[in-house]
């Protein structure tokens, strides 16, 4: 493919368009004036910033009655996962296998296979590759022979050559038209891989504007080519335990633009894997699906990796997420931690009490102050002057409403574990006033320094 001057970007920003719009005519003619359409570069006058002047242009907004519009249903390659003419994100962790995954369902589609929830994709086509981390002699190529695929279907880009031989790497960020251009000769394609999204971005992928302007553009190739584009993203460092959508790294413009956010997850020490919904706009964003990575020898003896599909799942991506990440911290439970989310769990507690409550359950200042920052412990204060007190409360859960707490019940001290929960036994049974043997134990919740819901004090 030569090397494309500006004119003929041009050209191909203009044939996006048109293609565009004739998409939209074989459902109705009327519809062509509402569809989305990339401008064209040096269109207009702009301004000394090089953005366009709308007064200068005259452009005008156009409208249409959404009765003349004629309503059409989503065309789908997975039902319910990957849909023609959007952008999909599929991200997760490093390891996750999130390409072997995507090459497996690459396999699917140029085959005409079976999708892991067992309906068959009838209609086979062609695929076009793009990956800026993986080689595709050592490691696509071989991933999509052990899965399986149709190898005259898929085409990998390595790059981009002129008319004098000469070559250059493919950029996402500014090649769009080339790959444009790529898939209409191709003819067919349903699916285009990205790995990583974030390359088609040119400005800072964590500013939702650079990142809407460069995805547009990609929308819009999708919308023409009728093709679905997967795109490859990760998690964000530190974000378990979040909105699964929201992990994705980078500005939130990824999942906003995306119409479909997938998301994976893996064992730290064991091979199931999960893939999930994480978001969608254009279909249930609950559901997902086990699978495992394992190792398959060709017959020139290379070694790769291949996907095997398991059961289906059922929840919300946060439940599958989190159940699944919760199997790699069992035997690392952080016991200041758990149960001080214990003592906190059912409502706020004044600060004292709370720390006091922690103590006894044989946790050091430290420790207490530790696991205070990593619950993210809100302190907040209720009351004047002699009424005043301080309160702890997790940063999901009710906010104190007065100067002595919400609740009416005495907060059992469930800790996390059996050593912990012995030692607060040891330090509460028979700890009761020298002055009046017969008084209960001493209040877990309080301490034994008096509240509501005990009724008294030492």
């Amino acid at each position: 493919m030569k090397d494309l001057t500006p004119m003929e970007e041009e050209a191909i920003a203009a044939r996006i368009a048109k293609d565009t719009q004739r998409l939209a005519e074989r459902h109705n003619a009327s519809f062509a004036h509402a569809a989305p359409v990339l401008p064209t570069p040096g269109e207009g006058k702009t301004n000394e910033k090089g953005q366009h002047c709308e007064a200068e242009i005259g452009w005008k907004v156009e409208a249409l009655r959404a009765s003349a519009i004629i309503p059409e249903p989503i065309s789908w390659i997975w039902p319910g996962y990957i849909a023609r003419g959007k952008i999909t994100v599929l991200a997760g962790a490093g390891g996750d296998g999130k390409t072997t995954l995507l090459l497996g369902l690459i396999a699917i589609i140029t085959t005409g296979g079976f999708w892991p929830d067992g309906s068959r994709y009838s209609s086979p086509g062609h695929v076009v590759i793009w990956s800026g981390e993986d080689d595709a002699r050592d490691t696509l190529v071989p991933r999509l022979i052990a899965a399986g695929a149709d190898l005259d279907r898929v085409h990998i880009i390595l790059g981009r050559v002129d008319d004098r031989g000469e070559r250059e790497p493919f950029d996402p960020a500014v090649h769009i038209g080339s790959m444009y251009e790529a898939i209409r000769e191709i003819g067919g394609v349903h699916l285009v891989m990205i790995d990583p999204l974030m390359s088609a971005i040119k400005g800072d992928a964590h500013r939702a504007n650079d990142v809407r302007r460069g995805l547009q553009v990609v929308v819009d190739m999708a919308a023409a080519a009728d093709c679905a584009v997967v795109g490859i993203s990760h998690f964000a460092k530190g974000s378990a335990g979040s909105s699964p959508a929201d992990r994705v790294i980078g500005s939130q413009a990824f999942g906003a633009l995306a119409r479909t956010v997938l998301v994976t997850a893996k064992e730290e020490d064991g091979e199931t894997r999960v893939l999930a919904r994480a978001k969608s706009n254009i279909a249930l964003d609950t559901g997902g699906v086990q699978y495992t990575v394992e190792s398959a020898t060709l017959g020139n003896g290379i070694e790769t990796t291949r996907v095997v599909w398991g059961e289906a799942l059922e929840g919300s991506s946060r439940d599958i997420l989190a159940d699944i990440e919760r199997r790699c911290d069992m035997e690392e439970v952080d016991e200041p931690v758990e149960t001080l989310r214990d003592v906190l769990r059912e409502g706020p507690m004044p600060s004292k009490q709370a720390e006091a409550v922690m103590k006894r359950s044989g946790f050091t200042d430290k420790q207490i102050r530790r696991a205070r920052e990593k619950l993210g412990v809100v302190s907040s204060r209720s009351g004047f002057g002699a009424d005043l007190v301080s309160y702890w409360s997790l940063p999901d859960g009710p906010k104190p409403s007065g100067p002595t707490g919400p609740g009416a019940t005495v907060l059992p001290l469930n800790v996390s574990s059996a050593h912990s929960l012995e030692r607060a036994k040891l330090d509460t049974e028979g700890k009761t006033d020298k002055k009046t043997p017969t008084e209960k134990p001493i209040c877990q919740r309080c301490a034994g320094e008096g509240c509501a819901h005990c009724g008294g004090g030492r």
